[in-house]
């Protein structure tokens, strides 16, 4: 996709980018913080989408993510946990969606 297609999210992967250079975190515990921030500020889908392929890149596991609401619910509580869940659900059903069009549309060209 183009930046010219999609600017704002051409704009969130360069600040994605940006934060992941300049950190003094390395890349893996910097995407689990991230994480964590998306719980606590009960990201919509689309966030924990964004943040995915970043997330599998730097060897991030659904076992990760686990440990990480796991780890946070005792501050965000319950109700943002139960939130993060299905937002996370909702993310990954997308991505698999995504993930069937791009591989029939290959498949028919």
């Amino acid at each position: 996709m183009a930046e010219e297609e999609a600017p704002v999210l051409a704009a969130l992967a360069d600040i994605t980018a940006v934060s992941l250079e300049r950190s003094t975190l390395a890349p893996r515990e910097l995407m689990l913080a991230r994480i964590a921030a998306l719980a606590a500020v009960d990201a919509p889908g689309a966030s924990y989408l964004l943040n995915a392929g970043t997330a599998v890149d730097v060897g991030i596991t659904l076992e990760d993510i686990r440990g990480v609401l796991i780890a946070v619910a005792p501050i965000v509580g319950t109700p943002r946990i139960v939130a993060a869940t299905t937002n996370l659900v909702q993310a990954l059903g997308f991505a698999l969606e995504m993930a069937e069009a791009e591989l029939e549309a290959e498949a028919e060209g």
